[in-house]
């Protein structure tokens, strides 16, 4: 990974514009890209039982068929969800007036109007509304699946699911073969995944640019929004963009505090970009005019050092277990306020497999192996629990057969490494 020189004679954007946009932008085979997703979901259905699926999360309706309709609106709202037989039809039921967004997706069978079974949509009337809704689905079920199937579904409301389970289904979790399905990405995704890193760079790197004192917080933010959506990205599932004291504990979203002289930025881009692919990756950058202090340039060779020990673990075969015995040890002063992971599957969103820090694998932990193709986020937060400023850094990367590629390719700060 290269490093940014931003106080010397050159500006850093120079050297981010040789990174470009991906070269397989124009050449993906999206209908290879949906039937191989659909091919895993069904794959892993079959792997653990499950007879059926309703899918109602924007980014599994997605991932299965290829359908992608007001995503944002959709995660709060049931108004669309798709059904995914093992052996039958795929049927989407979609939103009122838009049926003709997914028409010509060769992974869906058919489109019929959805049943909105929400308080909303439905009033004081909603226990008719969610009645209404399991006899549909379950004469769709009895047709494809037989009676007494096995049915996963997954984010929809209580009085829908049990009304679905009177109808004398065994109702499981659709999280568990859809999740499983997605660890896994083909050499097409591949390039979709790149291309939204690649999108997602350029952002970072205009914000970079126009990283000054005297900006607030959300104005910087502002600027990787604009530039993710100017280059086809969807959008940003978090805020996650602060500075000086405001770094450290992490998680404070972006805000109206202006940015000071010489104070650390820290952003984790959680980008949901080019052709629905997260782009998430972590940089911490200096503002400037002077040269980093010592103790800013301490956080961020700690933060470096952690996630380039964690990156160095993992390959196919080693287990969750054994990444987490192995993984660097967070010197005392920084553990209270450690991050929550060490790292994380990445696709669509972040994904499965959540890998924990050692301390924490005992009461949240689980096993599991890595396996070629997996996409994973390795993360650092270095933050003092006394105070101070805190580093966030993060890398975007691909299990190789024979170890780990970095795909994020951001480069580091050059004088916080100094």
């Amino acid at each position: 990974m290269g490093l940014l020189r931003w106080h010397g004679d050159e500006s850093g954007i120079d050297q981010l514009r040789l990174l470009g946009r991906s070269p397989d932008d124009d050449l993906i085979d999206m209908g290879a890209v949906r039937a191989f997703r659909l091919g895993r979901v069904r794959e892993q259905m079959t792997r653990y039982g499950v007879d059926a699926c309703l899918l109602f999360d924007p980014v599994n309706i997605r991932y299965a068929s290829g359908s992608r309709n007001m995503q944002v609106f959709s995660a709060r709202n049931p108004a669309r969800y798709l059904f995914v037989a093992l052996d039958g039809p795929v049927i989407l039921f979609e939103f009122a007036g838009c049926f003709h967004l997914s028409a010509d997706l060769e992974t869906i069978d058919e489109i019929r109007p959805a049943t909105t079974a929400s308080y909303v949509a439905a009033g004081d009337d909603i226990a008719e509304r969610e009645q209404a809704w399991a006899r549909e689905i379950a004469s769709l079920i009895r047709e494809h699946c037989g009676a007494g199937a096995t049915v996963g579904i997954e984010r929809v409301n209580a009085g829908a699911a049990l009304a679905l389970a009177a109808e004398e289904f065994t109702i499981v979790d659709a999280q568990q073969p859809v999740e499983r399905a997605r660890a896994i990405k083909s050499a097409e995704e591949l390039k979709c995944v790149r291309s939204s890193l690649r999108a997602t760079e350029n952002a970072v790197g205009a914000l970079r640019a126009a990283l000054e004192p005297g900006i607030t917080e959300q104005q910087l933010w502002s600027v990787l929004h604009q530039a993710v959506i100017a280059q086809g990205g969807d959008y940003v599932e978090t805020r996650l963009l602060s500075a000086g004291a405001r770094t450290n504990p992490w998680f404070q979203e972006a805000s109206h505090n202006v940015i000071g002289a010489n104070e650390l930025v820290a952003l984790d881009t959680d980008v949901v970009g080019c052709f629905g692919y997260y782009a998430d990756f972590s940089r911490t950058f200096h503002v400037g005019p002077d040269k980093p202090t010592a103790q800013q340039r301490e956080l961020y060779s700690q933060a470096h050092e952690q996630i380039h020990h964690n990156m160095g673990i993992i390959r196919p075969g080693v287990s969750f277990k054994e990444y987490s015995e192995r993984a660097w040890d967070i010197p005392a002063k920084y553990e209270a306020n450690r991050y929550y992971l060490s790292a994380h599957g990445v696709g669509m969103t972040g994904e499965y497999p959540y890998l924990y820090h050692r301390r924490d694998y005992a009461d949240a932990g689980y096993d599991g192996v890595f396996e070629p193709n997996m996409t994973i986020c390795v993360e650092s937060y270095i933050g003092d629990e006394a105070g101070g400023e805190g580093v966030k850094l993060e890398e975007h990367c691909l299990v190789t057969d024979n170890g780990l590629d970095v795909l994020s390719q951001f480069p580091f700060e050059a004088d916080l490494l100094a």
